[in-house]
């Protein structure tokens, strides 16, 4: 799986409230909606700067907070490809993975607001074109993989019947 797109960048300690107001994920489950609103309390207008593809960059502990999966399904219903951090909180990052969202982790230090990146899952590798460099991420379990390349935890069981390794 490659992914290409711009870096929008945030910083430590994003939390789930952050990434979707809790005055939106309560009053709706429309996640075109919800999509529109996403990172508005920390950019106002980053659903307009935004293009299908580009990605968030942060740094440690991206989706502290809440277990709501409205994280997650917003970020992807807005059309980010992946979310690239430090680390990230465990319950936000298996919700990511469930709802078919790539969630990587590597040193973003050397990343900045609009670089060109390029990320290939399988190798462990994200480009910096803008930046000509290259950043070694942590790779994912091939289950996980699979389970993004059939687009979340409920494709994957639709797909299977069941959770299959294979």
């Amino acid at each position: 799986m490659r992914l290409k797109g711009k870096a929008h960048k945030f910083g430590d300690d994003i939390n789930t409230d952050y990434i979707i107001s809790g005055k939106y994920k309560f009053k709706t489950l429309d996640m075109s909606e919800l999509a529109r609103h996403v990172m508005e309390d920390l950019d106002p207008d980053f659903y307009k700067k935004i293009r299908p593809g580009d990605f968030i960059v942060a740094g440690r502990n991206f989706g502290c907070g809440s277990s709501r999966e409205q994280a997650p399904l917003a970020i992807k219903h807005a059309g980010i490809s992946a979310v690239i951090a430090g680390s990230f909180a465990r319950i936000f990052y298996r919700n990511a993975i469930n709802t078919g969202l790539p969630v990587i982790e590597c040193d973003t230090s050397a990343i900045e607001p609009g670089d060109e990146l390029e990320v290939d899952l399988e190798a462990g590798v994200l480009g910096n074109h803008t930046r000509n460099t290259e950043i070694r991420i942590t790779p994912l379990p091939p289950v996980m993989l699979k389970i993004l390349n059939d687009g979340g935890l409920v494709a994957h069981f639709r797909k299977y019947g069941g959770f299959h390794l294979d």
